[in-house]
Order: C-alpha cells, then sequence, then structure tokens
C-alpha cells in the first residue's frame, strides 16, 4: 500500500463517520505567534478547542503538511539517526469539537488499524497517561487489548501543542515489528529502537495550559 493510499483510505474512513474533510493549513501558522511552524493537525483548530471559534461542524479530519525543525515538537537532532524521524511529514487527524470523546476516538482508531488496514491486533501495543484510568479501562474491557500490552506512562502521554494552549493526556498505538528487530516495549530501557514504532496518537483535550503553567478544564 502506497502512502497515497493510506492518506486517502484514513481521509474516507473517518468521512464515512460523519467528519468533514478539511484541507491543509499554511505551513506557517495563521495569527498565532507562539509557533514558528505549523507541528500538529490540530494547529489549525486551536481556536476552536478553546470555545473562541465555532465551526459549522462537530467532526473533522484532516492530512495535516507539518514542520518539526524547532520549539518544543523538535525531530531535527534525530534526522538521519532513525529511519522514522523527518523535519516535514503530513500528519493524519480526525477531531471533535464537543461531540465524542474518549471512548469514539480509540474505537474508530482500532477499528482503522485493525479492520481498513487488517493489522494483526496482536502487533499492537497501547500507551495511556499514567492518571488515566477511563483510557486504560476502554483499551481492556472494550476494546479487549491484553493489559500485558498496555504501558501507562507520565510525561510521554501528556501532549501539548506548545508553553501554552490546549492540551492533555493521550493514548499513543505502537506496531511490533517482532522480536527479529531491536527494541524493547514502549516505556522500557530500549523503547527508542526500531522494534516499536508508534503509528497513532490520540490526544484528549481537557485542559488549556496558561502562561504560569496553570491547567484549566
Amino acid at each position: 500500500m502506497k502512502t497515497a493510499d493510506i492518506r486517502e483510505a484514513f481521509l474516507s474512513y473517518f468521512e464515512a463517520q460523519g467528519h468533514n474533510r478539511v484541507e491543509s493549513s499554511s505551513l506557517v501558522p495563521v495569527d498565532d505567534p507562539t509557533l514558528l511552524f505549523t507541528n500538529a493537525g490540530m494547529n489549525q483548530f486551536k481556536e476552536t478547542f478553546l470555545g473562541l471559534e465555532q465551526r459549522s461542524y462537530a467532526r473533522a479530519v484532516t492530512a495535516q503538511k507539518c514542520v518539526r525543525a524547532g520549539g518544543k515538537h523538535n525531530d531535527l537532532e534525530n534526522v538521519g539517526y532513525t529511519a522514522r524521524h523527518h523535519t516535514f511529514f503530513e500528519m493524519l487527524g480526525n477531531f471533535s469539537f464537543g461531540d465524542y470523546f474518549k471512548r469514539e476516538a480509540i474505537q474508530f482508531a482500532w477499528e482503522f488499524l485493525t479492520g481498513t488496514l487488517a493489522l494483526p491486533p496482536e502487533r499492537l501495543w497501547v500507551t495511556v497517561h499514567i492518571s488515566d484510568d477511563e483510557a486504560a479501562q476502554i483499551w481492556i474491557e472494550q476494546i479487549g487489548i491484553d493489559p500485558a500490552r498496555l504501558s501507562r506512562l507520565d510525561e510521554d502521554n501528556f501532549w501539548q501543542m506548545g508553553d501554552t494552549g490546549p492540551c492533555g493526556p493521550c493514548s499513543e498505538l505502537f506496531y511490533d515489528h517482532g522480536p527479529e528487530v531491536p527494541g524493547g516495549p514502549p516505556g522500557s530501557e530500549n523503547d527508542d529502537l526500531d522494534r516499536y514504532i508508534e503509528i497513532w496518537n490520540l490526544v484528549f483535550m481537557q485542559y488549556n495550559r496558561d502562561a504560569t503553567g496553570e491547567l484549566h478544564p
């Protein structure tokens, strides 16, 4: 399957789930002095998440062009040292603006990966934030993930766009390439090697971090 096929499969899947296909925004964010370059798909929806802007739709799906060459999300030093880091890439993302939350987001991700892309469930590993009992319960009790393939991590599973703005706990999915590839599962000593590769990050925007660092629900 080619990159273009994966992109279209993702966009089409979420359109079928009632999401509005939204074009990628500019690589240079508009009216946002906190960012030099667009570094995530949610950048163009920042004002919507903060309740400062209303959209004509409650669900969106995008293939966002991103650059991570500075700031909080800086991959520049890893380019050339790993097979998975790039300065420029497209980030596929689905977004809900007060419509659905953790349960549906997790179900959508699992269905797309194991259904549409037909990835073997036993090859997938999941992480959640150490405080996120709700997400862990959904993965184990509703999705049926083996608890032995779920890690609870701290700062690696709390996402924020920059020093201020929308943020929250996240749940990541990793693909296990198998024991013939060096590396350990997320949270282990060798998790920076290539056996387990992150393929999805479900960010649950629960907070807004202000300039003092305080989190507001």
